[in-house]
């Protein structure tokens, strides 16, 4: 009776361990499954978390570990603190055609969010210019701010893609510093973008791209844009 009533026990053991096993598999199969979507998602979220595959990890790890330690050797860094950064990128797109016709601005907008992958806003006059025949309110340009996961995106996508797609491309100039570390740059035309379909574009419109940083000086902002690969005229 001892024998036969330990085998009534031992069998539910022996049954329970596939369904606890079970359950646990599924779970982990669905996080393997949905790392990559969540990563994503978070990506589209302005989070510095997103896939290698966007670029955007490798970028950030180039600044830490290439770009922190090479400024603080040249400058003498003590604070990694110290080491200036890029704080954010605004892309900005005046369209003077506006001022007459403002459903211009309806492909300025989607020409600048093709180009940054967020939706930009309608900038507005401040005050009246009779010159130009501009009232105060007027929509007269498009701009766009980018900061964290799609700062470095933009960025990596500039300098590796862009720029090089420029006919007879010779490099930036080193000069367009505003004294405060901020650099701005000229972009003539928007199809040098690979974003921007050539077939649908009803006109040729150029941009001006800031790159905001927290350096102080020019040298140190210089020095920053450098090293993250920026083509500096030499």
């Amino acid at each position: 009776m001892a024998d036969a009533k330990d085998t009534k026990e031992a069998k539910p053991k022996a049954d329970a361990a596939p369904k606890t096993a079970a359950p646990k598999e599924e779970k982990k199969q669905k996080r393997e499954k949905g790392a990559l979507p969540n990563a994503l998602k978070m990506a589209g979220e302005g989070e510095t978390q997103v896939s290698p595959a966007s670029g955007v990890l490798n970028m950030q790890k180039h600044y830490q570990k290439v770009v922190v330690p090479a400024l603080m050797k040249q400058f003498g860094f003590k604070n990694v603190m110290q080491v200036p950064r890029i704080e954010k990128i605004v892309i900005n797109c005046a369209v003077k055609e506006a001022i007459g016709n403002p459903k211009v601005l309806d492909s300025t907008m989607n020409d600048i969010m093709a180009i940054s992958g967020q939706k930009p806003i309608m900038t507005r006059a401040k005050k009246a210019i009779a010159a130009f025949k501009v009232r105060k309110g007027n929509a007269v340009a498009v701009a766009v701010t980018l900061r964290r996961a799609r700062m470095f995106e933009f960025f990596d996508r500039l300098v590796s893609v862009t720029l090089p797609r420029v006919r007879d491309f010779k490099g930036i100039s080193p000069k367009a510093f505003d004294g405060r570390g901020n650099y701005s740059l000229g972009v003539r035309e928007q199809i040098i973008f690979p974003e921007i379909n050539y077939d649908t574009v009803d006109a040729v419109r150029g941009m001006t791209i800031t790159i905001v940083t927290s350096a102080k000086t020019n040298e140190h902002a210089r020095a920053l844009l450098t090293e993250m690969g920026m083509p500096f005229r030499k």
